[in-house]
């Protein structure tokens, strides 16, 4: 299906990825760090640095505060009192070879999750524990392996509860969900077409957002972009006063936040005044991991189909490994 398009068959990918779930549970099911933290610091970049976001969300009410930092260095605040997740697939990003540096010359404590490359060699070579991800198709779609994999370890170093269970119930509910799911992206990503997507959602799932709108820039090759309510009442609302083009807004509906619920219904009228449609995608799920992860499986659909139907091959990045060579 769409083999003359989508030559590395990504479709596939994403019809097998809840199995990452268990396979991460399993690769870090050895690995931990007891002592007492304050921060949690996740150094990596693009496809490596998205389950941070997801982490953010799910364990917003854990004590323990999470930094994602995507840069070359590591703030000073974070020397102490900081567990160091290193995350990088390729282990060639150069920004989070930077971070180990920093984490070895200081001392740091720290885990490191990548598929190799000089980051495994670092590791290896400074004794530094290691979760060694499968080989997959592009970092954003070893999302599965990261997530699981990283809330194994933290709960193994005591500082969250098991949630093995948790994983493994989303890794048995998300296949069933998969033909409905693919159905309702195709029809979504027909309406993108021609438009720039905005993705919307409450600031519990501004993971979702996110993650949506990097998968329609690297899939379907288009720009697009993101916001959470209510901030966006406050500003950017104003800005399609004038819309300077064309756009179509997909919105995040999270059932479970009334007031957010009502500001939504509201704005998507109020937009259609101005000739902006909106597209509600109601969050399934009886839990907030469960919820987060059946939102990025619609995601994954919504962006793989625009990419088909621009004739955009969903896997390469053509112009992130060009500017690689170029620095």
């Amino acid at each position: 299906m769409n083999t003359q398009i989508d030559k590395s068959n990504l479709r596939q990918v994403i019809i097998d990825s809840p199995q990452q779930l268990g396979v991460g549970l399993e690769i870090a099911k050895d690995i931990k760090i007891e002592s007492e933290f304050k921060y949690l610091v996740v150094s990596g970049m693009g496809g490596s640095a998205l389950p941070v976001e997801i982490l953010k969300n799910h364990l917003v009410e854990n004590d323990l505060e999470i930094f994602n930092n995507r840069t070359y260095s590591i703030p000073k605040k974070y020397h102490q009192g900081a567990l160091h997740f290193i995350s990088s697939y390729s282990g060639n990003t150069e920004e989070t070879i930077s971070c180990l540096q920093e984490v070895i010359q200081n001392n740091l404590k720290a885990i490191v999750f990548t598929n190799g490359g000089k980051i495994l060699e670092m590791a290896k070579k400074n004794n530094i524990p290691i979760v060694e991800i499968p080989e997959c198709i592009q970092p954003r779609y070893a999302t599965g392996y990261f997530v699981s994999s990283m809330l194994k370890v933290l709960s193994n170093s005591n500082l969250t509860e098991n949630q093995d269970s948790a994983i493994l119930d989303i890794q048995e509910y998300l296949p069933a969900k998969i033909a409905s799911f693919e159905e309702k992206g195709h029809i979504l990503a027909k309406k993108l077409v021609g438009k720039t997507p905005i993705i919307y959602s409450t600031a519990e799932y501004r993971s979702v957002a996110m993650i949506l709108k990097i998968k329609i820039n690297e899939n379907a090759k288009t720009p697009a972009f993101w916001n959470v309510y209510p901030e966006l009442n406050h500003n950017e609302m104003v800005g399609w006063t004038l819309a300077q083009g064309k756009f179509h807004i997909l919105t995040f509906l999270d059932k479970n936040n009334p007031k957010i619920e009502k500001r939504m219904e509201i704005t998507s009228r109020l937009l259609q005044e101005k000739g902006i449609e909106t597209d509600f995608i109601e969050i399934e799920g009886n839990d907030k991991l469960t919820s987060i992860f059946t939102a990025l499986a619609m995601s994954d659909w919504i962006s793989y189909y625009l990419s088909i139907e621009y004739g955009q091959d969903p896997t390469p990045v053509d112009m992130v490994e060009k500017l690689k060579n170029l620095l």
